[in-house]
């Protein structure tokens, strides 16, 4: 034993992970724990599980396996005996008629393991990995599907009232006396939602019969194999029960909304449903408050992903003591987010801030926020006249949807206050029409107008599985890209795996074009000069535009050319 305890010692200095008098150190602590050296020595810090297990490999000439780019056959672990990949601490990788590979931690365990080719009555390959990551790997798959396997079995949500009194939980076996199919099957499609961080869950009636879509990153994919058509009527009457909504009505759209509790934290459900061809579709927008107001405390216009020089330009405008901020771009493209990440890092105790939403998403502290009710008649236009009687500094306006509420925005920026908004359009020159559009003044408009920043986001590469690719000219040529130029380049692009459900890409960063106003482009503005004009104008003022922008992200390696495809064209 004390010539393999040298040996693995020997290669551990031969690898530059320890010293040649650091083996006598370990040996003498490996005495006093009791342990074997490779345990003693990650123990005491001297190396790492994966030095030791690169060593271990080595050793007894196995391959070393990093188990974060490796993908678990959830089919194979099925095919095992239950529970032996934890009994035996190894991850099962391929296997054929008489062998089976597997990765382990410790290939001196022989016992173990012709216990384990005996019980299996196959050949071992090994390969060699560290025992964390083991432990980990396992417990990510398994986890996963004991989710899927308690949602779909016995799995209990439960749906809170809104009353008059307070809020009043109303568990499912108050609703009804036996657990149906379809409320298992409507309580276990939100809750995989929620593991999964969907942002909408999208249920659609087709020919075939029904299929449930979620909304990840901003990119829908479909979460379950087509359900058999007889189904349509009874999940989109349970989705209209648990939203309060009338369920013989089938021919007009209904909106409503639900909430429910899980593990101690409320999630809002926003459900919109609309009569189609083939029956009628629902749609849900999941609002976790709780997981949002987590990434609020870390919110930044670092953690946004804007470049740089975009974020100092944009710093820049929203600390001026009046005017307007304006945010543009379509539904989802987190333009609340962003005017979110600017108040945080304006707010302080000497200024009063008051925002007015549909519906209040995030909540800041120190920020006073009023919720938008049309039914009880508190629309954007009525809020607004109501938060200028209460004194504040700055003022957040969710959305401007209509001519009066613009009009009562742009008053609200030339009378000494600092307004963010937010408007749907596609660029920053989109923007101006819109509001000449609802009959605003171009000259009021521009006179109070700072910035306009443009956004869209673009989903990251996955860490966990990237790669290097090359494009084809063909593929360089129709984004723009010339060939000559990056036809050795190196992109890069996700693989798919566990740690991204397979879609080759985890989180988003945002995009940005910031328009400043200057005096020259306010002339121009109001002069109704043509967009080339304002464009030139625009780019010798530092705008970057979007196209720009998104390939930044590409050449950084954080995105790719299909990506930035789907999000911006070529100009």
């Amino acid at each position: 034993m004390k010539f393999e305890r040298k040996m693995l010692g020997h290669l551990l200095v031969e690898m530059g992970d320890i010293t040649p008098t650091e083996i006598d150190l370990i040996v003498e602590q490996q005495q006093i724990a009791g342990l074997k050296f490779g345990q003693t020595g990650v123990r005491e810090g001297f190396f790492t599980e994966e030095e030791l297990a690169q060593a271990l490999a080595t050793q007894f000439q196995y391959e070393y396996i990093d188990l974060d780019k490796t993908v678990l056959d959830q089919s194979l672990v099925e095919s095992l005996p239950a529970g032996l990949p934890h009994k035996f601490k190894l991850v099962p990788l391929k296997r054929d008629d008489q062998t089976l590979i597997v990765a382990v931690s410790d290939p001196t365990d022989i016992r173990s393991l012709d216990n384990l080719e005996l019980q299996l009555g196959l050949q071992l390959q090994l390969k060699v990995a560290s025992p964390s990551k083991i432990v980990r790997f396992l417990e990510r798959g398994e986890g996963s599907q004991r989710v899927l396997r308690e949602a779909s079995e016995d799995f209990k949500l439960q749906l809170v009232k809104e009353t008059d009194k307070g809020e009043e939980v109303l568990s499912i076996e108050k609703l009804t006396a036996d657990t149906s199919p379809i409320i298992r099957l409507i309580d276990s499609t939100l809750y995989d939602a929620l593991n999964k961080s969907a942002s909408d869950i999208h249920i659609e009636a087709t020919a075939e019969g029904v299929v449930i879509k979620f909304r990840v990153d901003g990119v829908l994919y479909q979460a379950t194999e087509t359900i058999d058509g007889r189904f349509k009527s009874p999940i989109i009457s349970r989705i209209k029960v648990m939203s309060e909504l009338d369920i013989s009505e089938r021919r007009i759209p209904q909106d409503g909304r639900f909430k429910v509790r899980l593990g101690g934290k409320s999630i809002d459900f926003r459900v919109s449903i609309m009569p189609t061809v083939f029956g009628e579709d629902a749609v849900i927008r999941i609002l976790d408050k709780e997981s949002i107001a987590a990434d609020m405390k870390g919110l930044t216009l670092e953690v946004l992903g804007f470049s740089e020089k975009e974020r100092e330009r944009f710093r820049t405008r929203i600390r001026e003591p009046y005017g307007m901020v304006l945010v543009t771009g379509p539904t989802g493209s987190g333009k609340t987010t962003t005017l979110y990440a600017a108040l945080t890092e304006i707010n302080t105790d000497d200024e009063k801030i008051v925002t007015i939403e549909d519906p209040v998403e995030y909540q800041v502290k120190g920020v006073v926020q009023v919720p938008v009710n049309e039914k009880k008649g508190l629309t954007f236009a009525r809020g607004l006249r109501s938060i200028l009687r209460h004194d504040p500094d700055k003022i957040m306006v969710g959305e401007i949807r209509d001519p009066e509420t613009a009009q009562i925005a742009v008053q609200s920026a030339l009378t000494g206050h600092l307004v963010f908004t937010t408007v749907h359009a596609n660029n920053v020159f989109d923007v101006l029409g819109r509001f000449m559009h609802m009959g605003i003044d171009p000259y009021n408009f521009v006179s109070c107008l700072n910035c306009v920043l443009a956004q869209r986001l673009v989903r990251i590469i996955c860490p966990h599985c990237k790669k290097e690719v090359k494009y084809s000219q063909e593929v360089l040529e129709d984004a723009g890209l010339s060939y000559e130029k990056y036809a050795d380049f190196v992109f890069y692009e996700g693989a798919g795996c566990q740690e991204c459900s397979g879609l080759g890409y985890h989180g988003r960063e945002a995009i940005v074009e910031l328009l400043e106003l200057t005096d020259e482009l306010r002339e121009k503005i109001a002069a109704k000069s043509p967009v080339s004009e304002l464009k030139k104008i625009a780019i010798a003022g530092g705008t970057v535009f979007l196209r720009e922008a998104a390939l930044e992200k590409l050449f950084a390696g954080k995105t790719t050319i299909r990506e930035i495809n789907r999000v911006t064209f070529v100009e």
